[in-house]
């Protein structure tokens, strides 16, 4: 086979992967809109009188609906320019209207993929949130729930209809809040060695949250929110914005706990980007457009569209030249992400001995989903000369009540970083960690990449929603997760290895999967 017809046949294989990671991606959307009643869309709700509130900004109405306060699009910071962090709100005349979602960060290009062309509803001036509450009282007593919306950083909004906080926060007596940020080449692009102005391009994404969280801790009083008792929720991407978060000095102080969902593989959440990576990728999207290092202001003008598709080169190119493994089939992928600068992020979430110091006192649940992607597009690869009967028993041993469970449907892409995650921060001896594998089928693709999401935000009815999103309040509460009919849920230590299976019939367990993580992945360590 001569070289040029291996490449063909190498592309032809990444192009086949792709798609069949498209339309998984299309699966797990209908699967879960068939599966759960949608939230609903808003938007120019009816504002209500008496839901004026007085922040640090000005005075804000939202609208009273169904037992919920809602504030939709609420500014809480402004990025007039590109690459740049954004600056603190100024405060307004008058009454702010907060009864539509407001703009979104434009959507990045992920896994070599074209980014999206429909820019409609998008700005690099997306600095906004959504605020849900039971009670607007000087009484400030309800811990509060960040939400950080998945998508990777490179797309996704925290305006989904999924994320919809009204049930979880009517139903446990929480205040939810959802996070609108910079994404992609718009929150990551590293332009650190071109001036001062740019120190943190690499990171406004991260800077972004920062200051909404500035924001929720100096106004979430406003809305009967706890200033000193925020909690990071977060799924895919959005687990690996909190770990992110959790390693910034500039957040420290800010939450003091953290959920983490699916939220991590090895480049992205246990750790990040280099600088030398990063500003390597600047450069071949430079390289892209035809800038010149003496004109780096004329980002500011080229069309979005420019900008992603000149990235979703510079990306590929990075990683070739890198090594970077693709998360999903053969060859490099790189994807947008934060960068380890040594200012907003002085390390990897994860390090050689621990975990990252600024999360030290940060109490993290952490946890994935035991199919994950496999049961639709990525099965795991059983290693050549594995002992099949050894496999078959420790497969049985992990999940005996999963009759017809195939290993190549066990998910080993995320699970043995969410192990690696748990086990370092369990050494850093700072703060308790808790450990769960959501394994509840829904539907042909089993407990798919999202599943859990709805049960979380309490948006379907039934015994284990009320068992989760009871559980993810709990630990907003007080740190430590319990539901009502739930066994006790311990702390995780390497030791002791204790996991909650969430299912129909939860319970805990200890070091269930460690002989079937080893067989599937025998050159891992954590």
């Amino acid at each position: 086979m001569n070289k040029q017809h291996a490449r063909s046949k190498m592309k032809m294989i990444i192009l086949t992967v792709l798609a069949i990671f498209v339309i998984a991606i299309l699966m797990a959307g209908l699967l879960f809109r068939q599966a759960f009643p949608a939230a609903p869309r808003f938007k120019d709700l009816p504002v209500s009188g008496d839901s004026t509130v007085s922040t640090d900004s000005g005075l804000i109405r939202g609208a009273h609906q169904d037992g919920v306060y809602r504030y939709l699009g609420v500014p809480y910071a402004h990025a007039n320019k590109r690459f740049m962090d954004a600056e603190p709100i100024k405060p307004w005349k008058g009454v702010f209207t907060a009864n539509a979602y407001g703009p979104t960060s434009p959507q990045g290009s992920m896994l070599g993929m074209s980014a999206a062309t429909d820019t409609k509803g998008t700005s690099n001036d997306c600095q906004n949130l959504n605020v849900w509450t039971p009670k607007v009282s000087k009484q400030n007593d309800l811990p509060v729930m960040v939400w950080l919306h998945g998508g990777g950083f490179s797309t996704g909004s925290a305006n989904e209809r999924s994320y919809d906080g009204a049930n979880l926060s009517r139903s446990h007596n929480v205040v939810v809040v959802s996070v609108n940020h910079r994404l992609n080449v718009f929150g990551h692009l590293d332009l650190s060695s071109y001036g001062e102005e740019y120190r943190d391009s690499g990171n406004v994404g991260l800077t972004d949250i920062i200051m909404a969280l500035q924001w929720i801790k100096a106004n979430i009083g406003a809305f009967g929110g706890d200033p000193n008792n925020v909690t990071l929720f977060g799924q895919s991407g959005g687990g690996a914005k909190a770990l992110a978060l959790m390693t910034s000095p500039q957040a420290k102080g800010l939450f003091n706990k953290a959920i983490v969902e699916s939220g991590a593989t090895e480049t992205m959440g246990v750790s990040f980007a280099t600088q030398e990576q990063s500003q390597s990728l600047t450069k071949h999207l430079l390289d892209q457009l035809g800038i010149d290092t003496n004109h780096i202001g004329d980002l500011q003008n080229v069309s979005v569209d420019k900008l992603q598709e000149a990235s979703t080169q510079a990306l590929q190119e990075t990683a070739n030249e890198y090594h970077i493994p693709a998360p999903l089939g053969g060859g490099y992928q790189m994807e947008w992400g934060p960068v380890v600068d040594g200012d907003v992020l002085p390390s990897n979430p994860v390090t050689d001995d621990a975990f990252a110091e600024a999360g030290k006192n940060v109490t993290l649940l952490i946890g994935s989903n035991l199919n994950e992607w496999t049961g639709m597009s990525a099965p795991t690869t059983v290693p050549d000369g594995t002992d099949r009967q050894a496999l078959a028993a420790a497969l049985q041993e992990a999940y005996p009540d999963k009759r017809g469970l195939k290993a190549s449907h066990v998910d080993t892409l995320i699970r043995l970083p969410m192990l690696k995650i748990m086990s370092h921060k369990a050494d850093q001896h700072g703060a308790s960690v808790y450990s769960y594998v959501f394994t509840h089928s829904s539907g042909v693709a089993g407990s798919y990449h999202g599943s859990e999401i709805p049960y979380v935000f309490d948006n379907v009815s039934g015994k284990l929603a009320d068992h989760i999103s009871q559980a993810w309040v709990s630990f907003a509460k007080t740190g430590r997760p319990s539901a009502d009919g739930l066994p006790q849920w311990k702390p995780y230590t390497r030791e002791n290895g204790a996991t909650m299976i969430l299912d129909d019939h939860s319970k805990l367990v200890h070091h269930h999967d460690r002989e079937l993580m080893r067989l599937l992945s025998p050159n891992y360590s954590y």
